[in-house]
């Protein structure tokens, strides 16, 4: 693929470096690549499929994390057709505290989709890559350059953050229509020569030498081609302005246990957050809230206790809703936080016991599960937790 020449300084104000200096970088970023390069599993592999299962993976979730998973799902997944098969249940389970979980659903659709429309046979170019479920400009990149060799760039947070360094770029990062700058950007710089090894050296360099808020020029081994170093102007990027502030959510969570010993779990909707996973019953407090009557907010972090008033409410509440009735601790055993991209849940949960469903109920995404069979449930993280929270409120107890 021959490099199609833009003019970024009339678009965007960049001073691009020449051809000799362009190669002198390539050369010298693959140099140092070669010496330090991560070793990462799906770097022993050009097998387009296992590429992206770690790119997907990879968004939004460190490198640490993602190990343990890639190597659990690519034993029991190995290739399209087995994704493409796969139980929902049982794909949730395999990505089970990764969250995002839309990801590997889009990665299913998109496994189906090679199935049906290329015969099996994994897209070898960028083009192609992004028609599937699920694949944008950088995954389309990285895949079509790490397994294929395509000369294509695979421009994530990164890339961008590295760059901005690099050529003292001003353009808010945060905002949708920078990234085109640095698609363009480096569609100039990336070689015909290894361009999968280029892409995931820059990546490297910015997970490892270039990152947000720890960087050392000195220590950056490129600093001769820094020109926020040269400029001592390299404290004020990257810059990033735009930030989206997190909604604040309080929910109870109910722990209903009947008679034998087995725990109510609630499958969440097939759509929105934590889509198709099974948790004890949430419930937002502002669901309690009504003119005549109103569940207060706690207001510390402290497990909070509710009012003769306020189980009343609940009590009514769950009866209506679930056909249930039982012994309700009023007093909540803790306190669990969890952070989401745009929001962030604190969940209280409260101990229910003797409890039974009536037939109403029994048409809802409800079932009795023991204690000891919740291995075979896909969780999301906020259920483990509350999990952990009722184990350890157990072993204080005894």
């Amino acid at each position: 693929m021959s490099k199609k020449k833009i003019d970024l300084k009339k678009e965007y104000n960049i001073d691009l470096w020449d051809e000799e200096r362009i190669k002198s970088f390539q050369t010298d970023i693959l140099a140092w690549y070669d010496r330090h390069k991560r070793d990462l599993p799906w770097r022993q592999t050009k097998d387009p499929y296992k590429i992206w299962v770690s790119e997907i993976m990879l968004q939004q979730t460190q490198v640490a994390t993602v190990i343990p998973y890639y190597e659990r799902f690519i034993e029991r997944l190995p290739d399209v057709k087995s994704l493409a098969e796969v139980s929902e249940e049982e794909l949730l389970k395999l990505w089970e505290g990764l969250g995002y979980y839309s990801r590997v659903r889009n990665m299913q659709a998109a496994a189906q989709q090679i199935i049906e429309e290329w015969g099996g046979v994994f897209p070898d170019n960028r083009k192609d890559l992004e028609k599937l479920k699920g694949i944008g400009p950088y995954t389309g990149g990285a895949v079509a350059s790490i397994a294929f060799g395509e000369q294509t760039p695979a421009v994530d947070g990164n890339v961008m953050r590295v760059f901005s360094r690099l050529f003292k770029i001003e353009d808010d990062l945060s905002k949708a229509k920078t990234k085109t700058l640095f698609e363009k950007l480096l569609s100039q710089i990336v070689p015909a020569d290894r361009p999968g090894d280029f892409n995931q050296a820059i990546m490297d360099l910015g997970a490892t030498k270039s990152m947000p808020k720890v960087y050392d020029p000195v220590d950056n081994p490129l600093p001769d081609y820094d020109a926020s170093y040269q400029s001592d102007t390299w404290q004020e990027y990257p810059v990033k302005k735009g930030k989206v502030k997190q909604k604040q959510e309080t929910y109870y969570a109910f722990l209903i246990k009947n008679d034998s010993d087995e725990f109510l779990l609630e499958k969440r909707p097939s759509s929105g957050l934590l889509a198709d996973f099974w948790t004890f019953p949430l419930v937002d407090v502002l669901t309690f809230s009504s003119e005549d009557e109103k569940v207060l907010l706690p207001t510390s972090k402290q497990a909070p206790e509710l009012s003769e008033q306020d189980q009343h409410v609940v009590h009514e509440y769950l009866e209506e809703e679930y056909q249930l009735t039982a012994r309700f601790d009023p007093e909540a055993i803790g306190v669990v936080n969890h952070v989401f991209s745009h929001r962030k849940w604190t969940i209280y949960p409260f101990l229910m016991d003797g409890a039974d469903i009536g037939e109403v109920a029994a048409d809802l995404n409800l079932e009795w599960a023991a204690y000891e069979d919740f291995s075979s449930y896909a969780f999301p993280v906020p259920q483990q937790k509350m999990i952990q929270l009722y184990q350890s409120f157990l072993d204080n107890r005894s």
